[in-house]
């Protein structure tokens, strides 16, 4: 399985674009959240990923920096069913809240006739916590992780032998996250900045986490893979070098910190 960075960047980062994420395998995708708008398509195909292959999408929470991409694969999937011009169905899960809102935003915001094809051929598929569906013929397995802000899941895949990957959204760990996370092979966590750069980007005060926070959390949970993003963008050039310090004061398994449209094979 690969996993592809579409964007690795917090919600007003201008040098990359917002955190998104596809996984693969067998020529199957599976996108995590959309971005901020229709540079999704973009990051897509210099991916070298053929946007209509994508046939699966997880939503985690309702942030614009999330969503809007969301709507703009909407319309190109409806609008291209259309023409006949997409091939088969499509399916988007994200919790109930947010399902509700991705179909009042398509009703307002595209063509009626594009619409007709949601619930047809696009199905918009509400998933409660601890709830799991088989997607890439893996299980995953939605999990609410108690946002205090907007209402946000994240996700377990089992990737065989034992091995699962585990997205905990873009918000610090909450412990109810613990019979996920713990032991993950692959622990995707938000990291705002630097702990040394805290009092520069004020973390905590838009409820995140430093470098260091995660790692600390990736060692306390025995994770073996620590992937970092939704980052700042001020120190983008160096942002591999210096978050990997950082970290590695912490954290003794392997901490990747990807760019935009890097692709890692798990």
């Amino acid at each position: 399985m690969e996993l592809t960075m579409l964007g690795t960047g917090s919600a007003l980062v201008t040098e990359c674009y917002n955190t998104c994420f596809v996984l693969q395998e067998d020529q199957q995708y599976f996108m995590v959240d959309g971005g901020g708008g229709s540079t999704i398509l973009h990051q897509l195909k210099h991916a070298g990923i053929n946007w209509k292959d994508i046939k699966t999408i997880f939503v985690t929470h309702k942030h614009i920096d999330h969503i809007t991409g969301i709507i703009w694969m909407l319309r190109m999937i409806c609008q291209h069913m259309r023409q006949g011009e997409y091939e088969g169905e499509a399916t988007v899960y994200a919790h109930e809240e947010l399902i509700e809102l991705l179909k009042n935003l398509a009703v307002k915001l595209l063509q009626k006739k594009d619409v007709a094809f949601i619930g047809k051929r696009l199905h918009l598929i509400p998933v409660a916590d601890d709830e799991s569906v088989s997607i890439l013929s893996k299980k995953v397995t939605f999990f609410d992780i108690q946002s205090t802000k907007a209402k946000q899941f994240g996700f377990c895949m089992e990737l065989g032998n034992g091995e699962k990957l585990t997205c905990c959204g873009d918000e610090p760990y909450n412990p109810c996250e613990k019979q996920f996370a713990e032991n993950s092979t692959w622990l995707l966590h938000e990291a705002f900045c630097l702990e040394s750069e805290a009092d520069i980007f004020h973390p905590y005060e838009k409820h995140h986490s430093t470098v260091a926070d995660a790692s600390k959390l990736a060692e306390e949970l025995h994770v073996k893979n620590l992937l970092l993003y939704h980052t700042e963008d001020i120190n983008l050039l160096r942002r591999k070098e210096l978050y990997q310090n950082e970290g590695r004061k912490y954290f003794n398994g392997i901490i990747f910190v990807p760019e935009d449209l890097e692709t890692l094979v798990l």
